[in-house]
């Protein structure tokens, strides 16, 4: 089975609009295909959605799933994609990333371990709203759409669950719409860092100029610039297409309100829920 290889070239600046790199394209023509299956011995589970559900409600849920991964840089799902299957998100970090007929791309939403992507299927939406491009390397829980909407429609506190988590999502769509446009990029390049040490559970992970600098709508100097400074300042070390957290404190201090006013909601959610 192929796996997608991601450039780890950091020191390639080369001038242009930001575009999805071309791995992201080679994904898209087949999405599900890069999948990983893993073993199915071990059902314990790092998402938030199925840790706050009853033991017998979760294990009843896991028992439907596949375990499977995902390298950065596989799509998902692209926009228009059918949705046959959603993911719980065990490890990992997923973008909702919207292209535009020029190339041009942005992040519009992340998920990790706190969500579920192709949610919006369960609820009628039968075709992916937005690319789902994994950005920090994924295990999830996979499920059929069809048996997820089943154990829904059975399991009441689970659908509270959802529907709350649903709310959040887009409240988070709309608070990238907003930092997008008003914050700095030295703010929104800490913001995604501490989104991917959240959800990485390590304190490096790899990410490319090309890629990153796509998802957040800049060019890649502009991107290169930024992280160096955070570099110099000692919050990062970035190395061959390898970022390792030094001064998480730091970062969440170069972060805009965007990373915190999220992190308090989604905190929220599963503390209500526990």
């Amino acid at each position: 089975m192929r796996l997608i290889q991601i450039n780890r070239n950091p020191l390639d600046l080369t001038l242009g609009t930001p575009k999805m790199p071309a791995r992201a394209e080679t994904a898209a023509r087949n999405p599900g295909s890069e999948a990983l299956l893993l073993q199915r011995e071990d059902q314990e589970t790092r998402n938030r959605i199925l840790l706050a559900l009853p033991q017998k409600v979760r294990e009843q849920m896991l028992r439907h799933c596949q375990r499977v991964e995902f390298p950065s840089g596989h799509m998902i799902y692209p926009a228009g994609a059918p949705v046959e299957h959603a993911y719980f998100i065990e490890s990992g970090l997923v973008s909702l990333v919207k292209s535009m007929e020029d190339g041009q791309s942005v992040e519009v939403g992340a998920i990790g371990t706190e969500g579920i992507v192709g949610l919006f299927a369960v609820y009628g939406f039968d075709n992916a709203l937005a690319d789902y491009l994994v950005q920090v390397p994924v295990v999830a829980q996979r499920v059929k759409r069809t048996t997820l909407r089943d154990e829904l429609s059975n399991h009441e506190v689970f659908h509270g669950l959802v529907e709350k988590y649903m709310f959040l999502l887009v409240y988070q769509i709309a608070q990238a719409a907003a930092c997008n446009r008003l914050h700095s990029l030295e703010q929104r390049l800490s913001r995604w860092l501490l989104t991917a040490h959240d959800n990485a559970f390590a304190d490096h992970f790899s990410f490319t100029h090309e890629f990153l600098a796509a998802l957040l709508g800049v060019q890649r100097p502009s991107l290169s610039t930024a992280a160096n400074r955070l570099q110099k300042r000692g919050l990062i070390r970035y190395m061959h297409g390898r970022v390792t957290i030094l001064d998480r404190a730091a970062i969440e201090k170069a972060a805009c309100e965007c990373y915190r006013t999220i992190r308090q909601r989604i905190d929220a959610l599963f503390d209500e829920a526990g």
